[in-house]
């Protein structure tokens, strides 16, 4: 149940940070509330998955969706540039997170 926690607090961070990009710095009142909302949410999944998994993987595991994950929406919605350092950057967090995840005992 910790992969699960993690995973969908890897995606909440996700959401916080397109919503915080949306609320202009904090100016705009829903991108503001749905970013706290998701923040919240984020961070006790992740207090959650902490309980059974190590710190290093843990927070490696949710720093690396939430990287990734924004990375992607900047490209797909937001319409930032996909230059190939770009990718090959995402690509190698995206390496690291798998070797993370094999290497953990939990």
């Amino acid at each position: 149940m910790a992969w699960v926690y993690l995973v969908t607090a890897g995606i909440l961070e996700i959401i916080w940070a397109y919503s915080m990009k949306k609320s202009d710095g904090f100016t705009v009142l829903i991108p503001t509330i749905v970013t706290i909302i998701f923040m919240f949410g984020s961070f006790a999944l992740l207090s959650l998955a902490m309980r059974t998994l190590p710190l290093g993987t843990a927070y490696t595991i949710w720093t690396g969706i939430g990287a990734v994950g924004a990375f992607l929406v900047g490209i797909l919605i937001l319409g930032e540039l996909a230059s190939p350092m770009r990718i090959a950057a995402a690509s190698r967090i995206i390496a690291g997170l798998v070797m993370m995840k094999l290497s953990s005992s939990a």
